[in-house]
């Protein structure tokens, strides 16, 4: 007989799959009638609680990964650093995506950590997503460790997360520009209101400042790390007059937008205008010219989330709730020295 799933015993007693993990996790603040109701749907299902037989000390646990999206190479490099991770450390990997609620077809949608607690996972990673504070207080609950990849903003100081130093890669990919003699340097980036997208303002920012030159507003775009609002972004900045005559541009996928712009214009990449992007993903040496830009660790970012969760999961003290790898610049054919 099919084991009926903790969403079969919700449905049924009608409250949420992480009010079920709660009572099946002797938890105390559910009310006497809900435990009541939920107990009475277990027992009709004859569901079989984990824990009620002895322990089986080789069983292999499973970490869930929930991304924002599993197309691009972002998101593959990050899962192929977990799973060898996950390998070396013993521990199953489930992946899938975080979808809202809003876009979901049957009337009882779950959200992703619905699906962590049914699945009976003992951690969870999660890469550019924002999880509310009620999904992290489910979570919380339920004793299941989260570690956050590049959180869009900052996460609360008991949740772990793993970055790059986003601030140091756009001082350096500003200050490479600087060096080729560019002084009218645009930069184009994501949201503002993304963690990562400051730091990497803040850097550019900085280099400029350390370099007497001011940055004006309009200098500054905001896309969505596309490759159709890079293309849309540089078009808008090479409409300016006197045209930038470097772009830094904090996206690969933007940057290879913004090389079509480029062309379109009738300009020449770096003969023109020079390109630095950010990430160094493999589409960045398949341009032509090749990019330069700023790597971003993805697989070690994806190895260390995994290796930091796996401490947590055995009850380890960290010393410090961030973990943050170093970024290089990756020094290409889309940069020319400014005459």
């Amino acid at each position: 007989m099919t084991r009926p799933t903790l969403a079969h015993i919700a449905e049924m007693a009608g409250v949420s799959v992480s009010t079920v993990s709660k009572v099946l996790n002797g938890r105390d603040d559910v009310s006497r009638d809900t435990r009541a109701k939920v107990d009475s749907a277990l027992r009709q299902h004859h569901y079989v609680r984990r824990g009620t037989a002895a322990p089986d000390a080789t069983a292999v646990r499973t970490v869930d990964l929930v991304m924002s999206g599993l197309d691009g190479s972002w998101p593959a490099s990050v899962a192929s650093g977990l799973e060898a991770a996950a390998y070396e450390a013993g521990v199953h990997v489930a992946i899938s995506v975080a979808r809202s609620s809003a876009s979901a077809t049957n009337h009882r949608a779950q959200d992703w950590v619905d699906r962590v607690l049914e699945r009976g996972s003992a951690g969870v990673v999660l890469g550019l997503i924002e999880p509310t504070p009620d999904q992290l207080g489910r979570l919380a609950q339920a004793r299941v460790p989260c570690v956050v990849i590049d959180p869009l903003s900052d996460p609360p100081p008991d949740v772990m997360s793993v970055g790059t130093t986003n601030w140091a890669g756009a001082y350096e990919a500003t200050q490479h520009l600087l060096q080729r003699g560019h002084q009218r340097i645009a930069l184009v980036t994501g949201p503002p209101e993304h963690l990562y997208s400051r730091a990497r303002i803040a850097g550019y920012r900085s280099a400029m400042a350390a370099a007497g030159l001011e940055v004006a507003p309009e200098s500054v775009r905001h896309g969505t790390y596309d490759r159709a609002s890079g293309a849309e972004q540089v078009r808008a900045l090479l409409e300016r007059r006197p045209r930038p005559t470097a772009l830094f541009i904090c996206s690969d996928h933007m940057a290879i937008g913004g090389y079509e712009a480029i062309a379109g214009a009738g300009l020449r990449v770096p003969e023109d205008i020079s390109v630095v992007g950010f990430d160094d993903l493999p589409e960045a040496r398949w341009v032509a010219p090749a990019l330069t830009t700023v790597r971003q660790p993805l697989k070690e970012m994806g190895g260390s989330a995994l290796r930091t969760l796996v401490r947590l999961m055995n009850g380890e003290e960290l010393e410090s709730p961030r973990v943050e790898l170093a970024t290089t610049l990756v020094v290409r054919d889309s940069v020319a020295p400014r005459g």
